[in-house]
């Protein structure tokens, strides 16, 4: 069976405080040491010449083992609600696209 990839994007709101973005970054970041049932994790900001992001600039991409490793063992977990909850004020928008690796 394929990996399961969750990809997560952020737009921020224009006023955010460049701190609390740096926090909202930390904070993902720091999931897959609270969280086992993260593979694999990584991110980065937009650098495209392409001018597409439609104001998207965060991307972060999440691995796991199955959907349901996913579904059961990550979205509802404590330490991400937790992380969810931080976002309230800062951000503009959030597209999540999650896909079996191929």
């Amino acid at each position: 069976m394929s990996s399961y990839r969750h990809i997560v994007i952020f737009q921020f709101k224009a006023d955010a405080p460049a701190a609390k973005v740096q926090g909202v970054v930390d904070a993902f970041k720091a999931l897959p040491s609270k969280l086992p049932a993260i593979k694999g994790f990584e991110w980065g900001t937009n650098v495209s010449p392409e001018n597409l992001n439609q104001g998207f600039t965060h991307v972060f991409t999440l691995t796991f083992a199955s959907k349901e490793d996913l579904e059961k063992r990550y979205l509802h977990e404590p330490a991400h609600q937790e992380f969810v909850a931080m976002l309230g004020g800062v951000l503009e928008k959030a597209m999540v696209v999650d896909y079996f690796a191929a």
